[in-house]
């Protein structure tokens, strides 16, 4: 059983606790059974170590407080809301003779000799947790369930479970189911379509004589020339050696006409 340390302490505002808190203390508060309830304090290093197990809520304590020791047992933990630092604990005394409710944590074993866990069936844990009704001196501290020999669509319920004497759980009138081993899941993709694919190089050319998009023929290399030459002209202002020609022509049929008359 495990042996804590304490010291009462007399704070009465929030700032002596928060003094308390500084120092590496955590306040606490010890309630329940003939006597009062008692201010104490404890190390934050050591309670910090017992409160990451799982079942520390369902453990009894021996509360050692300036040389007295009294069992106790952790009921509630008040963490820091930033830091998630336990900032408060209260204990409850624990009274021979008289019965507490609990939360037992369930542990699964002998997982590798179930033939329906084997065959790819899923566990599925329906209660991690079980609230029992059980005498302070006969506390459980989980409650075991055999997996061997389990196939595919079994139900463990609570009757299978085997309890402390003089516990019960807390729901009463049906044998509920703690676990189950479910079929295996199975998850069809859907089929990708197919994508098109072309020849590696393959490039698509005009033929002769196609046209263009607008609906014409295609424009040979002679009437292109034509074009860049008109454009040119247009840009420049310079007349080109055709256009030049064009005009000495036309003066020459001039005189002609001139000296027929």
């Amino acid at each position: 059983m495990t042996i804590l340390n304490a010291k009462k302490r007399e704070t009465k505002t929030t700032g002596e606790i928060n003094k308390l808190r500084v120092d590496g203390l955590v306040p606490a508060i010890l309630y329940g059974g003939n006597k009062q309830n008692q201010k104490i304090s404890l190390k934050k290093n050591l309670i910090k170590n017992l409160i990451i197990s799982e079942n520390f809520l369902s453990s009894i304590l021996n509360l050692n407080i300036d040389g007295e020791e009294e069992k106790v047992l952790p009921r509630d933990i008040s963490f820091h809301p930033l830091s998630d630092e336990p900032i408060h604990i209260d204990f409850l005394r624990v009274v021979k003779g008289s019965k507490i409710k609990l939360e037992i944590p369930v542990k699964f074993i002998n997982s590798d000799k179930s033939p329906g866990l084997k065959k790819g069936g899923v566990l599925n844990m329906v209660r991690r947790k079980i609230e029992l009704r059980c005498p302070t001196e006969n506390i459980p501290s989980e409650l075991v369930v055999d997996l061997e020999n389990t196939e595919i669509g079994a139900s463990i319920k609570i009757s299978s479970i085997k309890l402390p004497e003089n516990t019960t759980p807390t729901i009463q009138g049906r044998d509920f189911v703690v676990a189950t081993v479910a079929p295996p899941s199975v998850v069809i993709e859907p089929e990708k379509p197919a994508e098109e694919t072309t020849a590696e190089g393959e490039t698509i050319t005009p033929e002769e004589g196609a046209t263009t998009p607008e609906g014409g023929e295609k424009p040979d290399e002679e009437t292109k020339d034509k074009d860049k030459g008109a454009k040119a002209q247009d840009q420049t202002g310079v007349k080109t050696k055709d256009q030049v020609g064009a005009k000495t022509k036309t003066a020459e049929n001039i005189k002609k006409e001139k000296s027929k008359k």
